[in-house]
């Protein structure tokens, strides 16, 4: 696919563009309206193709887990082997800024059947919870109060190390919206021990001397508009000290693990990104137990 419509429609989605100049500089790159609404389907999420462990997967138990934070109840998906007995390190999933959909659900039993204790928070359920219509979905994500989210997600931080099926070892791993969240709690959290982020914006670089977790940064060689701010928070990172690691997956696109989008999707990328990030927080939050099959 041409990388002009690639780029057009990350514009679109990260509300630096409204729909009607997405359509508009769409038709325009490929001649027509009727082309342009012919490839909307492919630039938008499938999520019959986010499946890769099914909802009824009977190696797992999921359900719906909430806590109450600064008079808000926030919600999400708390997913687990069914080996009960064990305790494990936790893991928070946080969501793009299409909030938790059936793609980070999915991730999130991705989690938990590599041993984890896995919650997907839903940070739009103070706000009534994730829309099924997407573009509502990042509009209320775009009109979040950012210091209040940011609490609600040190919250989740909390409630997981305090969950009676956690070691108390906990670790988050977000995407795009969410990633640059981990980057912010890595510094707001006192008991986050391991932050991955995938192609998430940098925090204020004032902020990195107080970051406390050790950090796995994933970026795609093409999303230039996230990777003009690598070079700036890397060297404030090593004049901190910090534990960070920084990957940038070379011909990879925005949202590169998002399987559900056959658009940005880059099979490679994944499978390295997740291969390290599993060894990542096995390093830092403790082996997790084998799951039974």
């Amino acid at each position: 696919m041409d990388q002009r419509i690639i780029d057009l429609y990350d514009r679109f989605t990260h509300g630096q563009i409204g729909r009607r100049e997405f359509m508009d500089r769409l038709a325009t790159l490929l001649g027509s309206a009727a082309a342009a609404m012919a490839m909307l389907p492919m630039l938008t999420n499938d999520y019959a193709r986010a499946a890769i462990v099914e909802e009824d997967d009977a190696r797992l138990d999921a359900s719906t887990a909430s806590f109450d934070v600064g008079g808000a109840s926030v919600s999400g998906y708390l997913v687990r082997a069914k080996r009960v007995d064990a305790r494990r390190p936790a893991v928070l999933v946080i969501h793009e800024n299409r909030g938790l959909n059936p793609h980070i659900r999915d991730v999130t039993r991705r989690m938990a059947l590599a041993g984890y204790l896995a919650f997907g928070v839903d940070l739009l359920s103070p706000e009534g919870g994730t829309p099924a219509d997407e573009d509502k979905a990042r509009d209320m994500i775009a009109a979040l109060d950012r210091p209040a989210t940011l609490a609600r997600a040190v919250a989740a931080v909390a409630f997981l190390a305090a969950h009676p099926a956690s070691t108390g070892n906990v670790g988050a791993v977000g995407f795009c919206w969410g990633g640059g969240l981990v980057n912010l709690l890595a510094e707001a959290s006192p008991e986050l021990k391991a932050g991955v982020a995938y192609y998430g914006m940098q925090p204020p670089l004032d902020r990195v001397p107080d970051i406390k977790a050790a950090l796995l940064l994933h970026y795609a060689g093409l999303d230039n508009r996230v990777n003009e701010g690598i070079a700036a928070y890397e060297d404030a990172l090593a004049k901190a000290g910090k534990d960070y690691t920084v990957y940038v997956y070379e011909g990879a696109n925005h949202a590169f693990n998002n399987d559900a989008n056959p658009a940005r999707y880059d099979a490679k990328a994944a499978e390295l990104a997740w291969t390290r990030t599993s060894a990542f927080l096995a390093r830092h939050l403790g082996v997790p137990p084998p799951v039974e099959t």
